[in-house]
């Protein structure tokens, strides 16, 4: 019989399965707390529970952790791992220390189906989604090596802004949430956990009364035409459909919250003066902060970072009318960390990658198409 991997069960999972065994509920509250409280992974050494029934895990659960192959320090204290996931392909998952706040950015996707054409990501092709041991693995592997690397600091921020489209895996994506918050998990609370996406509508609409974590919407455009050029998913979801579903997913949600528009900035692309007023035009209503992300390069792309001066008079005239914006700082550079850098080893099912070398062009020239499989109705 296959073990079923711990990581990917929620609390009340945890309930059915010692339940239908004959065993009380309260099993479910030592063993999580032997996991994401204790950090101890074997279930030989969850000393509070009966010989009898730790044998019994044993034979019909496991604790798989996704493989750490790599990590990688830079000089400004961003961690970068890869990932091995059960189905063999590898992700990338980066630690980012700011202060007294460590947050870890982690995939919910093999590669990305969405091509975004600022995103390195991307150009890796798709395999596939994460299951939620895979997802919930990489928290527990950052803690680890907090553990015994920098013991004195905690995990206390989670972002789906990794490898992957996370409302795209959207079942494994909110059952490893489930776990994220849960007080007998890692504890996290609603703002301190952000799902991020490219403009997922029916996804948005579907978190709507069910969470109330916090969303990042990756905008890059005030306008249809220049969004469809660097997210090929606005061709489907163009932004006043986009707009609508986050305005309902903030009426679900109480006064206080708010949606971060996330807007990469690229020279000459999406950078001008009218530009900046154009978005400010279309959010000043919004209970809403825009995320400035300068471009970060990478191989085979011909987008270039816009210039400080540029930069700042972005943002600048965002504030100048009305919209709240900050600049976020490049982290994690020296070591491919950065914002669209993150890419893996990704066995390409969409042939993206071979379509690249065949010569299409993968900028300004998004041709892949989103899986039917992969889209919620």
């Amino acid at each position: 019989m296959q073990r079923q991997n711990v990581l990917g069960l929620s609390r009340n999972d945890l309930i059915d399965y010692f339940e239908s065994r004959g065993e009380k509920r309260f099993r479910a509250t030592q063993v999580m707390l032997w996991l994401y409280h204790k950090l101890v992974l074997d279930f030989d050494r969850m000393s509070n529970i009966a010989a009898s029934l730790r044998q019994v895990m044993a034979d019909e659960l496991a604790v798989e952790l996704p493989e750490v192959l790599t990590v990688l320090e830079s000089k400004d204290g961003t961690v970068k791992w890869l990932m091995k996931a059960r189905s063999g392909d590898t992700v990338e998952t980066v630690l980012i220390p700011d202060g007294r706040r460590q947050t870890l950015c982690i995939s919910s996707q093999v590669g990305c189906v969405l091509d975004c054409t600022f995103c390195a990501t991307g150009k890796q092709g798709f395999n596939g989604n994460l299951d939620a041991g895979d997802i919930v693995g990489q928290v527990l592997q950052a803690c680890l090596w907090l553990q015994e690397h920098r013991p004195n600091e905690r995990l206390s921020n989670v972002v789906f802004m990794g490898m992957g489209e996370p409302l795209l895996n959207f079942d494994a994506t909110f059952k490893s949430i489930d776990v994220l918050r849960d007080d007998l998990g890692f504890g996290l609370s609603r703002r301190r956990v952000t799902v991020s996406t490219a403009g997922v509508v029916p996804g948005i609409q579907r978190m709507c009364g069910l969470t109330t974590v916090a969303l990042a919407v990756s905008l890059h455009a005030p306008n249809d035409e220049i969004r469809s050029e660097l997210v090929p998913l606005n061709r489907k979801y163009p932004i006043d459909s986009l707009l609508d579903a986050c305005r309902a997913y903030l009426a679900s949600q109480d006064v206080k919250a708010t949606i971060t528009f996330e807007y990469t900035l690229i020279d000459d692309v999406n950078d001008t003066k009218s530009l900046a007023l154009d978005l400010a035009k279309l959010l000043r209503d919004f209970r809403c902060k825009v995320n400035l992300i300068p471009f970060n390069p990478f191989p085979g792309s011909s987008y270039k970072r816009p210039s400080e001066s540029r930069i700042y008079a972005f943002h600048k005239n965002l504030m100048d009318n009305g919209v709240r914006a900050m600049r976020r700082t490049t982290r994690g550079a020296d070591i491919d960390a950065a914002c669209g850098q993150l890419v893996g080893q990704v066995n390409d099912r969409t042939r993206r990658v071979a379509r690249y070398r065949e010569g299409v062009n993968p900028i300004f020239t998004p041709t892949t198409k989103i899986p039917t499989s992969s889209v919620i109705n």
